[in-house]
């Protein structure tokens, strides 16, 4: 917020965006679930800095992977945010402080925009200050909103104004209380509806002294939660923990908070002065900790989230225990319950339970080498449980679920590994022979989640109940409760990294948590499903035939290549690619969320990130010197048009004869006035137009071998070095794309020659013409042309990797194979098409009707059936 944070505000009017973001990823990184977004300030141009920032959030993928809150005072900065955010967005906020017209017109524009609202508790009287004005308004707005609007219920977050106590003021002096009170109140007559509140409000009055501050957040929280509280605005790196505040200020914040005595104000106010003049006495009484006994140091130490002395009381507490496990298993585990209980009960909040996972991640870490020495000596070989890891069928990625079993081992589980492209049989034996407690199923691509379903119900079929681990990037909890917990009455859980892992796991096989964990899990779900068929009856669909009216109309914009048909691509080499490799999905493979190169100088990750990347150049120069990995390519350029929603390519330039057909979806859900419904078909020019258009075809691997180099490291039990060489394979394989793709523009189709770059482009106006781009500018594609892959967003169904492998002979070609999932073996591989028009861009499909899939599965022609099982993820409807 330009107004509450003078750092964010000098950023922003620099324009330094960059150290800007970086404010918003430590939020998420401090355990914010939403980020609101506020540049209301009179010397900005509002709108247009709100749809800077929000799209550069949309780019950096550990910030939006949480909500965005889209907040103004202005109406014209709040359409402007919802006009290009991605995903659900909340608006902050709309009233009725303007009449019941123009709160019903923007209720109605937020609903058209698909986000949820917040409702501030005025009218045209102006603001609640008192608990019966409070539900009077908020009892007006949710009766005018879900019976005359139609907005749904479980999208209006009402925020009935946190005001400012102590202030001196009787007036205010309940406050406090009365938010507390209408929280209460509408959770108990408003179905579905949400409460928010902006929290920091309620301390103005002690601006300056943060501990007073801090004390007074986490017991108003503590309240308002247990009254039904579900958002709170918060600085989610400064809150203090209930229970830790100290007894004496406890008593004076709450007498002030709950109004509970006439001079409670007087008497906060008072033992403030001591706290704000005492730094002396403050700072001994922090460090008195210190000098507790070692297992007392290690669970305040989680508790408060320190990392800075977790080093040295992990090695005292080794030396002090018989074993390193025990460490882990009592004081370690002691610290986490507590931590688990305070969370349980609204004592403390999931900002400081993010916090606290790194320092029983850093602490298990600090122990891994001597668990290690003791199982080789067969001192201790006792394990939790065990845990069995499969990569799916038809699929090869398995870096995400190689990083959870060190995580998992290191917590003393026993992980058995049985390995990629696994077939339900095989992973149905391994559970009898290896007798496991838990089974944790991964997988990249999107067929694997029907695969996942298919294992779920053949191990309900047989009777199995050990838990299930979901994982893998194209998972999601909705998927999880949608699809893979119906057939299945064990319980299922997805888990979205490596680090959450351990709690669930513990979680779901301590008997002393596990009933309440699975009770709970369930219950999440089955909401989960109910959310998701209530918006998915909320949203309009077109017919194919009218989302095919509304296609983009383009003007044939033709290039002809300079070297027309394959290119073949063996001899590139490591330091061709180094230049081209994007190191920021390789930090965020370890789970260090930050953009390179910033992430070097990061308060909280730099000293690890260069560790990390100096290792990773050493492996580098090592993969290159020694050509542990093969790179081969193949790109090719053929004479083409669009048919229909279909792209003809041809044998050659007369026209006369198909080679290879390529099948596009057109976007179906209801848009805007204006807006295209569309399909890739739409960037190549139609065979109706007359214009001889052409489109290209990749092909790239970096992974050639690399199953050697990873038994290599597996036999010397170096995980760290065996995931390290994936992710480096990975980025080498997106880098050999990137520097391909360049070639490509410049060489082979030569449609943006350097001399010529940007010089007639309007797609990015801020690079100057002549200009060679920088890998910066590469990897944030400010370039004409995309090169859409199959699987993804524009283009979800894999099989047309099939006809892209035989168009360019991909095989024979680049070593690579398809499984019979359309996987690309080996994982460090990348393939897609080249389209060169101006006006081509990435988009996003969305659901699709079945009108078009009957179609769909016609013209490819295969029957619907299948057709609808390579779809599964992007049908608007249920399957029978």
């Amino acid at each position: 917020n330009v107004t509450g944070s003078k750092k964010f505000a000098r950023l922003i009017k620099e324009g330094n965006y960059d150290e800007a973001l970086s404010i918003a990823r430590q939020q998420v990184e401090s355990g914010a679930q939403v980020i609101d977004v506020n540049v209301d300030e009179g010397m900005l141009d509002s709108e247009k800095v709100m749809k800077e920032f929000l799209n550069l959030i949309a780019s950096e993928p550990e910030i939006s992977r949480v909500p965005v809150m889209i907040d103004s005072s202005k109406w014209s900065v709040i359409e402007s945010g919802l006009q290009c955010v991605q995903g659900k967005s909340i608006v902050n906020s709309i009233s009725l402080k303007e009449g019941a017209e123009l709160f019903k017109e923007r209720a109605r524009k937020v609903l058209q925009y698909g986000a949820a609202t917040v409702v501030m508790a005025f009218d045209e009287q102006g603001q609640a200050d008192n608990y019966q004005r409070r539900i009077e308004i908020c009892k007006r707005a949710y009766d005018i909103l879900v019976h005359e609007v139609g907005f749904p219920p479980e999208d209006i977050i009402f925020d009935p104004n946190v005001l400012t106590v102590a202030t001196g003021i009787e007036e205010h002096n309940n406050y406090a209380i009365d938010f507390i009170e209408s929280a209460r109140w509408i959770k108990q007559n408003l179905p579905y509806a949400k409460v928010s509140g902006g929290i920091s409000n309620v301390s103005f009055s002690f601006r300056g002294n943060e501990p007073v501050r801090e004390a007074m957040h986490a017991a108003f929280l503590y309240h308002a939660i247990r009254a039904g509280l579900d958002m709170g605005i918060v600085n989610a790196g400064q809150l203090a923990i209930y229970e830790d505040i100290e007894p004496e200020l406890l008593v004076r914040v709450e007498d002030v908070l709950l109004n509970r005595h006439t001079d409670a104000t007087e008497r906060l106010v008072s033992f403030a002065e001591t706290i704000a003049t005492g730094g002396e006495k403050i700072e001994a009484k922090a460090a008195e900790w210190r000098s507790a006994p070692v297992e007392e140091r290690l669970r305040h130490a989680l508790i408060k989230g320190i990392v800075e002395f977790i080093d040295e009381d992990t090695e005292e507490a080794r030396q002090l225990f018989p074993s390193p496990l025990q460490v882990i298993e009592g004081p370690l585990m002691d610290g986490m319950n507590a931590i688990g209980d305070l969370f349980a009960v609204g004592k403390m909040f999931l900002p400081q339970v993010v916090k606290s996972a790194r320092v029983m991640k850093r602490s298990v870490a600090c122990l891994l080498p001597y668990i290690a020495a003791e199982k080789a000596k067969n001192k201790d070989t006792r394990s939790a449980a065990k845990v069995l890891l499969a990569t799916v069928k038809g699929d090869v990625h398995d870096i995400g679920k190689n990083i959870v079993a060190v995580v998992l081992a290191c917590n003393n589980y026993d992980v058995v590994d049985i390995g990629v492209m696994m077939p339900c049989e095989k992973i149905l034996e391994a559970i009898e022979r290896e007798k496991a407690d838990l089974l944790g199923l991964s997988g990249l691509i999107t067929p694997s989640l029907d695969e996942m379903v298919h294992v779920a119900s053949e191990m309900e079929r047989l009777g199995i109940k050990i838990p299930l681990l979901i994982g893998g990037a194209t998972t999601s909890r909705m998927h999880t409760a949608v699809k893979i917990a119906p057939v299945y009455s064990g319980a299922v859980v997805q888990v979205l990294d490596a680090s959450r892992s351990v709690p669930v796991v513990n979680s779901l096989l301590n008997p002393a948590l596990s009933q309440n964990y699975i009770a709970a899990l369930k219950k999440e779900q089955a909401g989960l499903r109910e959310s998701h068929s209530s918006n998915n009856a909320s949203k309009k669909y077109l017919s194919l035939a009218d989302a095919r009216k509304n296609r983009a109309s383009l003007q044939p914009t033709v290039y002809k290549p300079l070297k027309p048909g394959i290119t073949l691509l063996e001899n590139v080499t490591v330091g061709e690619l180094r230049s081209y490799i994007d190191w920021t999905p390789f930090f965020m493979a370890w789970e260090l969320h930050g953009r390179y190169p910033q992430i070097l100088d990061d308060a909280k990750y730099g000293t690890e990130a260069k560790k990390l990347l100096d290792d990773a150049k050493k492996l580098l120069d090592r993969i290159e010197k020694e050509q542990l990995l093969g790179l081969k390519g193949v790109a090719g350029i053929f004479p083409a048009n669009s048919k229909g929603d279909d792209i003809e390519i041809y044998t050659d330039e007369s026209r006369t004869a198909v080679l290879i057909t390529l099948h596009t979806l057109r976007q179906q859900q209801e848009k805007g006035a204006g807006e295209p419904h569309l399909a890739l078909a739409d960037f190549i020019a139609s065979v109706e137009s007359g214009a001889h258009d052409y489109i290209g075809g990749f092909a790239v691997t970096a992974g050639l071998g690399i199953e050697k180099v990873l038994k290599e490291f597996s036999n010397e039990h170096d995980d760290y070095h065996r995931i390290m060489t994936q992710a480096l394979a990975d980025r080498l394989a997106e880098a050999f794309a990137e520097m391909l793709h360049e070639r490509v523009r410049r060489e082979l189709w030569g449609y943006e020659p350097i001399e010529k770059h940007h010089k007639k482009c309007a797609c990015h106006p801020e690079v100057s013409a002549g200009k060679a781009l920088d890998i910066a500018d590469l990897i944030a594609e400010k370039y004409q042309g995309i090169r859409p892959a199959a699987g993804y967003p524009a283009c979800p169904d894999h099989t047309e990797k099939a006809e892209l492998f035989a168009l360019l002979n991909a095989e024979t070609n680049t070593g690579i194979t398809l499984t019979e999932s359309f996987a690309m073996n080996p994982a460090a591989s990348v393939s897609g098409l080249y389209f060169a028009h101006p006006q081509a861009k990435y988009f996003m499909l969305g659901k699709i009707g079945k009108d078009q899939v009957e179609d769909y599965a016609a013209r490819k022609g295969k029957n619907v059936t299948e057709t609808e099982k390579w779809l599964a993820p992007v049908l608007n409807y249920g399957q029978e």
